[in-house]
């Protein structure tokens, strides 16, 4: 599994930090999603997945 982040597209929801915190955090100063494994694994891609589907921006994109 591959993801990518659009941060310019972020509207800083924190939906994806809800759904996966393994693979997503938050800036401090504006709240923007910041991707901390690119390649997460087995056990994180339901999670990933989640976090993609609820994203209110389709910011966040999974290459299985």
């Amino acid at each position: 599994m591959k993801v990518t982040l659009e941060q310019d597209k972020c509207v800083a929801s924190g939906q994806c930090v809800m759904a996966a915190p393994e693979v997503f955090d938050q800036r401090e100063e504006d709240g923007i999603a910041v991707l901390l494994d690119d390649t997460p694994s087995t056990a994180d891609a339901p999670d990933v997945r989640h976090a993609a589907a609820v994203c209110p921006a389709l910011a966040i994109h999974v290459e299985e």
